[in-house]
């Protein structure tokens, strides 16, 4: 949980304008061919600069997430934790508000893609439409790796069918009993165990630095 006693006023605001400009909140849908379920559904805030310093300031005053180095020189700030995702990323920009339209909007549909993956509907059909939605109105739509029509064409080749028959107990993107950690499931807020993240898919890094 984020502790605001930490964070100056002043640097509270200057990064969520920062925030506002460079910063983006995503859905990210990656292919699995291992699983029962076809895709594992990331949700992530990033924002990515030259200057480490003020990415830097993120890992600080948000007390989460993750800071690389990109073999370009770019540096990548990201949280894609859930339960980082909502006890300190979601609570700074509710305290320290954007004031774009295009950001305030990403911002209001980002919440509505966590409340879905934290029910845990992201393994279901309807939740992947749900999410569907979602991503195609943040971002100003953007180029996705993968389309719509490829993310619901494999899920309705039988697998959604595959987890509404697995047991209790098991996890439904695997058929396996669930783990207590698992680099693979995304765990409610709350919950022990939730897992750190992953690494952005996006390219690979030099250097690390991890909360």
């Amino acid at each position: 949980m984020i502790d605001f006693r930490k964070i100056p006023p002043k640097i509270g605001y200057y990064l969520a304008g920062f925030a506002d400009g460079e910063g983006s909140f995503m859905i990210v849908f990656r292919k699995r061919t291992d699983y029962r379920f076809p895709w594992k559904v990331s949700l992530a805030f990033n924002v990515s600069n030259r200057d480490k310093v003020i990415l830097a300031l993120f890992k600080r005053y948000l007390q989460c997430g993750t800071l690389r180095q990109r073999p370009d020189g770019v540096w990548y700030y990201e949280v894609n934790n859930l339960r980082a995702l909502q006890e300190n990323v979601v609570p700074f920009f509710e305290r320290y508000r954007f004031l774009s339209a295009k950001k305030k909007r990403d911002f209001s549909l980002f919440k509505q893609a966590l409340a879905i993956v934290a029910a845990g509907e992201h393994t279901t059909l309807q939740g992947v439409e749900r999410l569907l939605a979602l991503r195609r109105r943040m971002n100003d739509g953007g180029k996705r790796k993968y389309t719509d029509e490829e993310i619901l064409q494999a899920l309705r080749g039988g697998s959604s069918e595959a987890i509404r028959r697995a047991p209790h107990g098991h996890d439904p993107e695997t058929g396996r009993r669930r783990r207590s950690v698992g680099d693979d499931m995304v765990q409610p807020p709350g919950q022990p165990g939730a897992p750190k993240g992953d690494k952005p898919e996006m390219e690979r890094v030099k250097g690390s630095e991890r909360s």
